[in-house]
């Protein structure tokens, strides 16, 4: 039963990573190098999570691991950006703004101040869908016997 919760995750993470990389390009997030990363990021999540689903092996499980946590601090550094710019724009507008409005009026800002979040979220989901995965558990040849013998059961 824990497999197929751990399948429909991973079809869960790849969806939304497919989503978000969709929505980015739609929203031209590539003005300069730092809007690239996202893309980038979410790319290469999309290949090396379809390759734990289709070929699972534990070097591509402890590749996407890093490339999760890579999510969560990018989503650090996102989150910094987007309010750097937003404080800029703000500032840029109305000077003599400070303290309580300029943090409201950042948070509101012109550019999502919040949606790098959205990396957290994939980059949890992503370490949730790996947690325990059998390829980091099985010795040698067990993982196949495993994935045959549950086959066999689910089929």
């Amino acid at each position: 039963m824990t497999e197929i919760w751990r399948r429909l995750a991973f079809y869960l993470l790849l969806f939304a990573i497919l989503g978000t990389g969709i929505e980015l390009i739609f929203l031209e997030h590539f003005e300069d190098p730092w809007q690239w990363a996202p893309i980038a990021l979410l790319g290469a999540g999309l290949v090396l999570g379809a390759a734990v689903v289709l070929r699972p092996s534990r070097p591509t499980v402890r590749a996407l691991q890093l490339l999760m946590i890579s999510y969560v601090l990018s989503a650090g550094v996102g989150l910094y950006l987007h309010l750097k710019a937003n404080v800029e724009f703000e500032l840029e507008l109305r000077p003599t703004m400070a303290n309580t409005e300029l943090i409201l009026e950042t948070l509101k800002g012109a550019i999502p101040a919040l949606a790098p979040g959205v990396m957290v979220q994939l980059g949890l989901l992503g370490l949730l869908a790996c947690f325990r995965h059998p390829t980091l558990m099985a010795t040698g040849g067990d993982f196949e016997q495993k994935e045959a013998e549950n086959q066999l059961l689910e089929g």
